[in-house]
């Protein structure tokens, strides 16, 4: 298992992530989502809503893995998105998950 998906369990654990559609949203509205993970195979209106609601709220977002690899990293079936609420989690994750280019600041 890739070293930030570890570190999105142990995020998990510590009470740091949210999953599931509306409480993701309800957290980039509000500001308390400081990083949000979108699984790849995501439904396409899903990607739209995502690119746009993080672009909007300037929420760092990084598309990596599926929904079973997600999910498996947080103890769950599977999870299409994510939300990382601290930003000592959210800043090791992020630099883990993606290349520079690929982590979408806002």
């Amino acid at each position: 298992m890739n070293k930030s998906l570890s570190t999105l369990g142990l995020a998990m654990r510590a009470g740091k992530v949210l999953a599931g559609d509306d409480t993701v949203l309800k957290a980039v509205r509000s500001g308390e989502a400081k990083l949000v993970i979108l699984a790849v195979d995501a439904a396409a209106n899903a990607q739209k809503k995502y690119r746009d609601k993080c672009s909007h709220y300037q929420i760092p977002l990084v598309e990596y893995g599926t929904r079973l690899e997600l999910g498996g990293a947080v103890g769950k079936v599977d999870r299409v998105v994510l939300a990382v609420t601290d930003d000592g989690f959210a800043g090791r994750i992020a630099q883990g998950l993606a290349k520079p280019a690929e982590v979408e600041e806002h």
